[in-house]
């Protein structure tokens, strides 16, 4: 229904901003990583999410897509409901999260607010499994690994011939991107002058210019 809303900020509490759009204010649940970003009095552009459940119509709102992208995936996965998700969104980056993944780090999504063991491993065991899907494999043979490379759990399967694009490009497909969309997106970024994190965010930058 909602796409993105524009207009100036003129309220911002815990997890929550309005923006007054043509004399109308939208309250935006958010993540402190956007709220971070906006600054009362200004204006700004959210891009939004509507979340109903039971008669509850939540606007949920985004200081860039990338963060909305993580949002609306984490919320494919079975027991995170919008509470986790803006916690999880809260206390890391959408690349730092896919990298989580990547590693396996269920001890880094268990430092956002109500996320536990249990809940962190089905996070990295349902993203591991769609990552395997995507590429046309079985993940279920073993993860990555801390420090192992995408290459290791999937040999031969990111067509991007290796090292740090390959990396990235598994993890852009943990967040939601197709296999194309992530290859096309590392296109003419300088992986070799980049750390695997920043080669993610210079991807993600791409797409939210297409």
């Amino acid at each position: 229904m909602f796409y993105s809303l524009c207009g100036k900020i003129v309220h911002k509490e815990s997890l929550l901003a309005v923006v007054d759009v043509s004399g109308v204010g939208y309250a935006c649940r958010t993540s402190m990583a956007t709220l971070g970003n906006l600054e009362v009095g200004r204006e700004a552009t959210l891009y939004t999410y509507l979340h109903v459940r039971e008669g509850i119509f939540d606007l949920y709102g985004f200081a860039g897509r990338e963060e909305l992208s993580a949002f609306k995936m984490l919320l494919g996965i079975s027991g995170v409901g919008p509470r986790a998700a803006l916690s999880i969104l809260s206390s890391t980056t959408p690349e730092r999260l896919a990298m989580s993944v990547l590693s396996r780090d269920e001890k880094a999504l268990t430092a956002a607010a109500g996320v536990g063991k249990k809940l962190a491993q089905r996070i990295v065991m349902e993203l591991e499994d769609k990552m395997g899907k995507s590429f046309g494999l079985d993940a279920a043979g073993g993860g990555i690994g801390a420090g192992a490379g995408a290459g290791a759990a999937f040999p031969g399967a990111l067509p991007l011939g290796g090292g740090k694009l390959s990396e990235a490009q598994a993890a852009l497909v943990v967040l939601g991107y197709s296999p194309a969309e992530a290859a096309y997106a590392l296109k003419g970024v300088d992986a070799d002058a980049l750390t695997v994190e920043e080669t993610i965010r210079a991807a993600l930058r791409s797409m939210v210019s297409l």
